[in-house]
């Protein structure tokens, strides 16, 4: 059995910034690797909501072909001054710090990465405008899930069933590990 791939240079230097910040919560390698790969398919500009320290978009940095960039919004000043570090001398990343509602004024864009734990108010209709006819979303941390309507924790996962059920997009679910799976979603 050989070892996993290196990560990219990026992408450790967003994990050593968020050893440095003390922030535990961030992108899966399995997932990141998913996001490189659709980024590397995408042109124009990508976008994220909830940066945190960087690894996600860190991830999608690494993929990006083609003049791609990507704009990426977190909320916390602390943790967007922290991820800006790692894109200091970057110009195809810009990190913003401010509420995702930011990237209204920024879109359409080609490929949006989210976190399935952003508050419940940004669901597919807050969402669809932001990405171009064609565009990609990725929303990431959910538990694989065999039953439908999906159940999780005891009860009906909703965000899930509206993203796999919405006309305006064609989506699945897939499993990035074991414990994880992502829904991948192209607007129509």
């Amino acid at each position: 059995m050989s070892a996993p791939p290196d990560l990219p240079d990026v992408v450790q230097r967003a994990f050593d910034v968020c050893r440095s910040a003390g922030y535990v919560s961030f992108c899966r390698n399995e997932t990141g690797r998913l996001l490189a790969t659709l980024a590397a398919t995408r042109g124009g500009t990508m976008a994220e909501f909830g940066t945190g320290c960087g690894v996600g978009t860190a991830w999608l940095r690494s993929g990006v072909r083609n003049g791609a960039r990507i704009l990426t919004a977190e909320l916390d000043e602390s943790l967007a001054g922290a991820a800006a570090k790692i894109f200091d001398d970057d110009d195809k990343v810009e990190v913003l710090a401010a509420d995702w509602s930011v990237l209204h004024d920024r879109g359409p864009f080609s490929l949006l990465f989210l976190d399935s734990g952003t508050p419940s108010e940004v669901g597919v209709d807050q969402v669809v405008d932001l990405v171009e006819p064609g565009g990609i979303v990725v929303l990431d941390d959910f538990a694989p899930c065999e039953s439908w309507p999906p159940i999780t924790y005891g009860r009906v996962d909703t965000l899930r069933e509206q993203w796999l059920t919405d006309e305006r997009f064609t989506a699945v679910e897939v499993m990035v590990a074991g414990d994880a799976s992502a829904v991948i979603a192209t607007r129509r």
